[in-house]
């Protein structure tokens, strides 16, 4: 019986699984996940990541013997992809490689064409199935949005199959071992444990408050959202003190494949009409309307940033305009970039932002754009090492949508609106009685209310009094704010007023501009339609976050 390689990437789940079905109606299924090494190299892996996948690997597992029996196992091989299959073709004679398609960093990028070239070298056919709405290939942003609507709309894929015939696997692991990984070991896999974060040269820090891995989780989560607190997603997802709640929280497992987007617009849509076909609506039913209409329009916008790296793989390391190369690259200030990887801005609300990132690996939307403001103008960082850092600790690293919106916040776009986030007014805005920065910093526990927004400016005897000392307790801010912010935006305009730059933009709203506004009718913000009219917009800035 032919032999049909299933090879999970950040697809780690059965359930709307379409390689998974199609290699099942093939031939003998052979589950396999590869841990690379190489990849695990690049600036932008963590262990949260490590964990948060083997948290899932192990429930993907469990769901597959379910269907197959022991001998569907899931397969952990620690090894090179390309040395990895060739060894696995050897013995097995591989006759198809079903995979999603992915949308990753540039490595993921060379690695899928080196495994392409292999297996034309070898016969091995390569069937890849789209994971989101996203088109490979795609020249006409036209064509994009009938295409999202197709593919979301679409029945998932059926599991269990009627039959899953598991293929032979022709190394035996030592008795104890019961679900090893697989080390390539030159022109052989000897079992051993599964690797940890060290064995993959990571940093083994990780937020001890991250989300934990798993379909059961993720099926939890989607299901409290949708009936539970997507009443409070609109107006609640900016403040950093409600948004934890208010948000859906489904972005990691969206981001490793454990929930499917499909499964997720579907479930939407169904409460949606559910709530509608109630005989009797809740006294809020306008609210959870509001609430879950806000939500699936952000799904909408998360295949749409993805399609932008598909379509265009440079935008992870070059500026999307290039117009805007050379602005902040030649400028680069490591003490500024350490005072922020340290949260020792002196901003509170952006030390504590980044205090919550390293103890949970998550923030809400606006507190992620305030972070890439204050980095991109105040302190005049360029985006893209500033985005390797937060690429590591955000858990929910989905570098589609990771990229497009640093070089958004940091205006080198061409084709958004300049967003400029004053970290003070940010603080005002949402942490008004100063409840989220004095969880966070608690130094800040005993400044008065009066000093809470710009602590370093405390005289002498009210340090005394509190406690605390202004430039050892409390970091005093690198830059003065108000003098860099200006200077900051003058030399952005200044370039952005550049007739060449204006004129190079046409062509960045071609490639990558949105076509219309959001599925109700709303811009990305909330606000009231600005294109039902098939005209190419700038895409606006929200995500599912």
């Amino acid at each position: 019986m032919p032999v049909q390689l299933v090879w999970f990437k950040r697809d780690l789940r059965v359930h709307d699984h379409a390689p998974l079905v199609a290699a099942a109606r093939a031939g003998a299924v052979l589950p396999v996940y590869i841990v690379e090494p190489s990849l695990w190299r690049q600036p932008d892996a963590a262990a949260q990541h490590w964990g948060f996948i083997r948290e899932s690997l192990c429930e993907l597992d469990a769901a597959l013997r379910a269907a197959g029996g022991p001998r569907a196992a899931l397969r952990v091989i620690v090894g090179e992809a390309v040395p990895v299959l060739a060894l696995l073709h050897q013995r097995l004679g591989l006759a198809a490689i079903h995979a999603h398609e992915e949308t990753g960093n540039a490595h993921t990028y060379a690695r899928d064409q080196a495994v392409r070239r292999w297996a034309r070298a070898h016969g091995v056919a390569v069937h890849e199935t789209p994971g989101f709405a996203v088109i490979r290939g795609l020249r006409d942003r036209d064509r994009w949005l009938t295409a999202r609507e197709r593919f979301v709309a679409a029945p998932p894929a059926p599991w269990p199959p009627p039959v899953l015939v598991p293929a032979p696997w022709p190394w035996s692991a030592p008795p104890g071992l019961s679900s090893p990984a697989w080390w390539l070991n030159g022109d052989e896999l000897a079992p051993g444990p599964w690797p940890d974060a060290a064995a993959l040269g990571l940093d083994p820090a990780e937020p001890p408050e991250r989300q934990r891995g798993g379909r059961a989780r993720g099926e939890v989560t989607l299901h409290d959202f949708l009936t539970e607190r997507a009443v409070r997603y609109r107006g609640g997802i900016s403040s950093p003190l409600t948004a934890p709640t208010a948000c859906s929280r489904l972005s990691p497992y969206l981001a490793y494949g454990v929930l499917s987007l499909r499964e997720v617009v579907q479930a939407t849509r169904a409460r949606l009409a559910a709530l509608a076909d109630a005989p009797a609506a809740p006294a809020d039913a306008a609210r959870w309307r509001a609430g879950l209409r806000a939500f699936e329009s952000r799904l909408y916008w998360h295949c749409h940033f993805i399609q932008k790296l598909e379509s265009e793989p440079e935008l992870e390391w070059r500026n999307l305009h290039r117009g805007y190369d050379g602005l902040r690259e030649d400028d680069w200030n490591p003490a500024l970039f350490e005072a922020l990887q340290q949260g020792r801005t002196g901003w509170p609300l952006v030390d504590a932002c980044v205090a919550m990132l390293r103890a949970t690996g998550w923030l809400n939307f606006r507190m992620r754009a305030m972070l890439v403001s204050v980095a991109a103008y105040p302190l005049w960082l360029h985006w893209h090492p500033v985005g390797q850092w937060l690429a590591r600790w955000f858990l929910d690293y989905e570098p589609g949508i990771h990229w497009p919106q640093m070089q958004m916040q940091a205006g080198t776009t061409g084709i958004n609106a300049t967003r400029v986030y004053n970290p003070l007014k940010q603080a005002r805005d949402h942490d008004p009685h100063g409840v989220f920065v004095r969880r966070w910093l608690p130094a800040l526990r005993r400044v008065p209310d009066a000093w809470l927004f710009e602590p370093w400016r405390m005289p002498a005897d009210v340090q005394r009094r509190c406690g605390v000392r202004v430039g050892d307790d409390i970091p005093v801010p690198p830059v003065e704010l108000e003098a860099a912010l200006r200077a900051a935006k003058a030399r952005l305009h200044a370039r952005r007023r550049d007739p060449a730059v204006q004129a190079a933009a046409t062509d960045v709203v071609r490639r990558h501009g949105s076509r219309r506004g959001m599925p109700a009718g709303r811009d990305a913000t909330g606000r009231e339609p600005v294109a039902r009219r098939r005209v190419a917009t700038p895409a606006t800035q929200l995500t599912l976050f």
